[in-house]
């Protein structure tokens, strides 16, 4: 099995282990190990596309990712808001 290969299969790993977490209610969807696993998904994945092309699952990858740093920025606003007791904006 080639490299890419392995690396991509650990990506989808990481991401099946996040949502399987979740589901059993054994991780919480804004703890810093889901959106870990979620990066290590989405660059594991973009990875083995750069091997293997394929234009939908790059969308896809890139698409995960950027949400994940996106849903991971707001997570910790949040926490240092609430932290330091502001209220959230509306």
């Amino acid at each position: 099995m080639e490299l890419h290969t392995v690396v991509g299969l650990i990506g989808v790993f990481g991401y099946l282990l996040a949502y399987a977490l979740v589901q059993m209610r054994k991780l919480l969807i804004e703890s810093n190990i889901y959106a870990a696993l979620n990066i290590v998904g989405g660059a594991c994945g973009l990875y083995s596309l750069s091997h293997d092309f394929n234009l939908a699952a790059f969308i896809s990858q890139s698409m995960w990712l950027i949400f994940t740093l996106i849903g991971m920025h707001a997570s910790r606003k949040r926490r240092l808001n609430l932290r330091n007791k502001i209220p959230p904006a509306a």
